[in-house]
């Protein structure tokens, strides 16, 4: 097993850079189109992040494909109910995927069984990123991502983290940051972000990581504390909270994404087309602004480059799994 240096400088190395994800000038409109509505699965319940994200793309998509672009959720199994279904769907353009971190990063690594192998998905493109932030109860007597490093060194074992479930982002990016720590803190899933911290501000649980648009309302009222983002730099909605790198920790940056996802197979005309389409969608003030809103940045790519940041993305979140021992129960 590898040590946790050699873990921390190859994670590093493996965090592609955003610019790579930039898209090229766009090409002359490819010839498919759609011919009846799209089906966008989202491999979540509504209402979180992921799901206004896929929501404010997709309205936008319809107007530009001249055909319904409609949300589906379809929750369960960390993602994969809903990465099945589209996999295993004809791949005829007509069915789409808000892939995200957790589904096509992490699960193939945790999973014993998967009901879908990620190769059955083709990249369409990049659709957000999402920073985190790492949050701790106002009673917890630390001000400093630095001081609730060493609070929790003087009590092993005896401090837990909340997460919105087993091989989440917000798990993972934990798990990032206690190996570049060298922290021992015990891990509690829940289902969704949202009870867990109800959870931290009570004390139950003493630190989370969130997306920041899950969190940054508690914390400007001051219901918890923010003790660092997870981005590479300081997030506008939060921007007296340090990056976790100013913090002490560059080895830890972690970011949460969405991405468009088709099933393989898809006849290039129409990945082409709907890439635009999502190019065009991201590229609208109001969509941006929107998106914003929700605490997500609009980030587009071209398919290749989609697919060379999933590969970087699985290999990287594949050894903070074997490294913490991250499996499903």
């Amino acid at each position: 097993m590898p040590s946790r240096r050699t873990l921390l400088a190859a994670g590093a190395g493996a965090l592609p850079a955003r610019a790579a994800l930039a898209q090229v000038p766009a090409s002359p409109a490819p010839a498919w189109r759609p011919d009846r509505p799209i089906r966008f699965v989202v491999p979540f319940v509504a209402g979180g992040s992921t799901d206004v994200a896929a929501r404010v793309i997709a309205e936008r998509m319809g107007a530009i494909l001249g055909q319904p672009v409609v949300v589906e959720n379809r929750g369960g199994s960390g993602g994969n109910i809903g990465g099945e279904i589209v996999a295993r769907a004809a791949p005829d353009g007509h069915t789409l995927l808000m892939g995200v971190t957790g589904l096509l990063s992490t699960n193939p690594h945790i999973y014993r069984t998967m009901p879908f192998d990620p190769r059955d998905l083709a990249p369409v493109s990049m659709a957000y990123t999402s920073d985190l932030v790492i949050v701790v109860p106002n009673a917890l007597p630390v001000r400093t991502l630095g001081e609730f490093v060493t609070y929790a060194k003087a009590r092993p074992g005896e401090l837990s983290f909340g997460s919105s479930g087993h091989g989440a982002s917000t798990h993972t990016a934990a798990e990032l940051f206690l190996l570049a720590a060298g922290l021992e803190i015990q891990h509690v899933p829940y289902r969704g972000s949202g009870a867990a911290i109800n959870d931290l501000m009570s004390g139950t649980i003493q630190m989370m990581l969130i997306q920041i648009a899950g969190a940054a309302g508690q914390i400007r009222e001051g219901q918890v504390r923010a003790l660092a983002a997870t981005g590479p730099r300081r997030h506008p909605l939060i921007p007296d909270v340090p990056s976790i790198a100013e913090a002490g920790y560059p080895g830890a940056v972690a970011t949460s994404w969405g991405c468009v996802m088709a099933p393989a197979g898809t006849p290039a005309p129409a990945v082409a087309r709907l890439n635009r389409a999502v190019v065009e969608a991201l590229e609208a003030p109001a969509v941006r602004e929107r998106l914003s809103n929700a605490g997500v940045d609009g980030e587009s790519s071209t398919p290749e480059a989609l697919a060379t940041f999933l590969a970087a993305e699985r290999e990287k979140w594949g050894r903070v799994v074997r490294e913490a021992r991250i499996t499903v129960d």
